[in-house]
C-alpha cells in the first residue's frame, strides 16, 4: 500500500501509483483544503483534478463545521445500475435505437400520459413523487423543480445499455441481482440546476466560511442539500423507467449510490463531516466506473481498509484504467465485472 499513498502535507495525502501524473494545481487546491478551520484530513484519490475554488476527485473530513462548497454544485450526482429483461443474444441495437427515439424525446420531461404510465412498472412512484414535493416544501425549494424530473439533459453523464463480458466474482455479481445473459442500463446523472441554485444561495449568503455544525444556518442547509439528493435518486429512477417503457421491457434496480454529497461520519472514531467530490462512499455497497467515448465499465466492490487511508471513498472519473490500478494497488477495491456499451442514448441521438 506505501507505494500508493503520497503525503502532500501534514493533513492531505494522495492515493496514486508512482506514474499515475496528477495536476499541480489539485495538489495546491488539496493542501489548501486540508487547512480549513476544522479541517482534519484531506484526501485525494486517482481521478483527484483541479476545480473550481476546490479539487474534484476528494474526500475532505471536517469537525466541527462543514463546507457546502467543497462538494461543488454537483450535489447528488450519482450513477444507478439496472438488471433488465433484454437477452443480449437477441437485442439488435438498431431496433433498440428506434425504440428509443420514436416514443417522444427523452430530453423533454415526461408528459402527464407518460408519467400516468410509469406506475405500472414500478408501484412506488406516486408516494415517492408526493414524499419528495413535501421534502423540497420542507426545505424551501420550489415545487416547480419537480417538473425537471425524468429529462435527459446536460447533467446526464451516462444513458446506455451495457453487456457483461468479464465476471470475476460470479457468486457476488450475481447475489446483486445481475444477469450476465442479459442487457444492463446505466444512467449516470444528478441534480445539476438544482445543486447550482442550492450551492449559489448559500454562497452569496456565507461565502466560503463553512457553516458550524447544529447551527439553524446548518440545518436549513442540510434540509436542502438532502432534498437535492432525493431529487437525484428519484431523477435517475424515472429515466429508467422511461427507457424500459419504450423498450417494452422490465427493470429491477442494483444499485444507486451518489458520488458528490455531504454526510455525517466517524472517522477512526470522531464524529465530523465527510465531503465527497467525484467520490464513492465504501459503505454502500458495489459502484459503478462508467465508460466514457465507448470504453469499459467496471463494477468494483470496496474492500476493508482503515478510515484514514482513503476516508471511507472511491474514486469516479475518467482514466479507468490508471485509476483502477491505483485504487487496487492501496487495496481499496476489487473488480467484480468489466461491460462493453451496447447503446448510448448520447450517441443513438
Amino acid at each position: 500500500m506505501g507505494k500508493f499513498i503520497r503525503v502532500v502535507s501534514e493533513r492531505a495525502r494522495v492515493v496514486a501509483s508512482e506514474g499515475l501524473w496528477l495536476e499541480d494545481a489539485a495538489l495546491q487546491q488539496l493542501a489548501i483544503a486540508s487547512q480549513l478551520p476544522g479541517m482534519r484530513r484531506a484526501v485525494g484519490l486517482p481521478n483527484l483534478r483541479a476545480a473550481h475554488g476546490y479539487p474534484a476527485g476528494a474526500a475532505f473530513f471536517s469537525s466541527g463545521r462543514f463546507y457546502p462548497a467543497l462538494c461543488g454544485a454537483g450535489i447528488g450526482c450519482g450513477v444507478s445500475l439496472w438488471q433488465t429483461g433484454l437477452a443480449i443474444s437477441q437485442a439488435r441495437v438498431d431496433l433498440l435505437s428506434q425504440q428509443l427515439h420514436q416514443a417522444g424525446d427523452l430530453r423533454a420531461a415526461p408528459e402527464a400520459d407518460e408519467l400516468a404510465r410509469l406506475p405500472a412498472l414500478d408501484a412506488a412512484l406516486p408516494a415517492e413523487l408526493a414524499a419528495l414535493a413535501q421534502r423540497l416544501a420542507q426545505a424551501g425549494l420550489a415545487r416547480s423543480w419537480l417538473r425537471a424530473l425524468g429529462a435527459v439533459g446536460a447533467g446526464t453523464h451516462v444513458l446506455e445499455l451495457q453487456a457483461a463480458v468479464q465476471v470475476d466474482e460470479p457468486a457476488l455479481y450475481e447475489g446483486a441481482g445481475l444477469l450476465a445473459r442479459q442487457l444492463q442500463l446505466v444512467v449516470g446523472d444528478g441534480a445539476q440546476a438544482l445543486g447550482q441554485h442550492v450551492l449559489e444561495a448559500h454562497l452569496a449568503a456565507h461565502g466560503h466560511a463553512g457553516l458550524a455544525q447544529g447551527t439553524p444556518q446548518a440545518q436549513a442547509y442540510l434540509r436542502q442539500h438532502d432534498a437535492v439528493l432525493a431529487w437525484a435518486r428519484l431523477h435517475r429512477k424515472m429515466i429508467a423507467l422511461r427507457v424500459a417503457l419504450r423498450l417494452r421491457c422490465e427493470v429491477a434496480p442494483v444499485l444507486d449510490v451518489h458520488y458528490n454529497q455531504l454526510s455525517a461520519d466517524f472517522i477512526d472514531g470522531e464524529a465530523g463531516w465527510l465531503h465527497r467530490r467525484d467520490a464513492y462512499p465504501t459503505d454502500q455497497g458495489p459502484v459503478l466506473l462508467p465508460g466514457l467515448d465507448g470504453g469499459h465499465s467496471y463494477l468494483i466492490r470496496p474492500l476493508p481498509v482503515a478510515d484514514g487511508v482513503s476516508l471511507q471513498s472511491l474514486a469516479h472519473g475518467s482514466r479507468k484504467d490508471a485509476v483502477l490500478d491505483s485504487m487496487e494497488g492501496a487495496g481499496l477495491a476489487r473488480v467484480m465485472a468489466k461491460s462493453r456499451p451496447v447503446l448510448s442514448y448520447a450517441a443513438a441521438g
